[in-house]
């Protein structure tokens, strides 16, 4: 088995209108780190999501999870590999026990033991009085809540986590953060894109900044901010977006 829970080499996702989303990419996650993603819209997070989870398929390059070659042999990568994704994608006709109970099924879950593992996830997610409503009937936050407990369904060994406090209050953002980093803690990878520095700051062990498709720099906080010659992560991200003026250090200097 590998140590690694994912490992990227040589990405390439060329689009047939010439575009490279990702052009040479290379990454390896440890089994068990907590790992961000952070880049600009456009930078390639999301299509590097969607590789590695077989939603899209690679111009070149290799993907492995755990070992298995998760580009031609899909189906096996694809089992240890839970998606939590930035767009709701659930079905408005589905209760939300039938929304797990279906992922569940997917992965190929017995009956009972989808039973029991939903039960869980609607108590750990504070769902448990919706279980018999349609997922339409939800809010913004349910949703985002269900589509987590969905991801975790078949417990997977590598979480993937696309934007999963966006447009979410705090309150539920720091409920959010205690599961993930329970889940973490108890030995679950997770890959993470966000886009709120304080987020990935808190729950992340290594980060790479990804832009223009490509990995611009990877490593610890402290790593980062001393690569970039900076003092922090929010104002490495600035430097690596080339929006240097908005960094605090330059707005507490009174330069506009």
């Amino acid at each position: 088995m590998s140590a690694n829970a994912l490992e990227i080499r040589q990405l390439v996702k060329r689009y047939p209108n010439g575009m490279e989303a990702l052009k040479s990419v290379s990454l390896e996650i440890g089994s068990g780190e907590f790992f961000g993603l952070l880049g600009p819209n456009g930078a390639g997070k999301s299509t590097l999501i969607h590789c590695t989870t077989g939603l899209a398929r690679p111009t070149s390059g290799e993907i492995r999870v755990f070992g298995q070659d998760a580009v031609n042999n899909y189906r096996e990568a694809r089992e240890a590999v839970g998606l939590a994704p930035q767009e709701i994608n659930l079905d408005m006709f589905l209760t939300l026990e039938e929304t797990l109970d279906l992922h569940g099924g997917y992965f190929g879950m017995t009956k009972a033991a989808r039973r029991e593992r939903s039960a869980e996830l609607l108590e750990a997610f504070s769902l448990t009085e919706k279980r018999h409503e349609r997922t339409r009937t939800l809010s913004g936050g349910m949703k985002r809540r269900l589509t987590l407990a969905r991801a975790l369904m078949h417990r997977p060994r590598l979480l993937i986590l696309d934007e999963p406090t966006a447009g979410v209050d705090i309150e539920l953002r720091l409920e959010l953060w205690q599961y993930i980093e329970r889940i973490n803690r108890e030995g679950t990878t997770v890959l993470l894109t966000t886009h709120y520095l304080e987020e990935a700051e808190r729950l992340c062990d290594r980060i790479a900044f990804i832009n223009h498709g490509q990995i611009a720099a990877q490593g610890t906080i402290d790593e980062l901010a001393a690569q970039y010659g900076v003092s922090g992560l929010e104002d490495a991200y600035l430097e690596l977006v080339g929006r240097q003026e908005l960094s605090r250090a330059h707005l507490d200097g009174g330069e506009l």
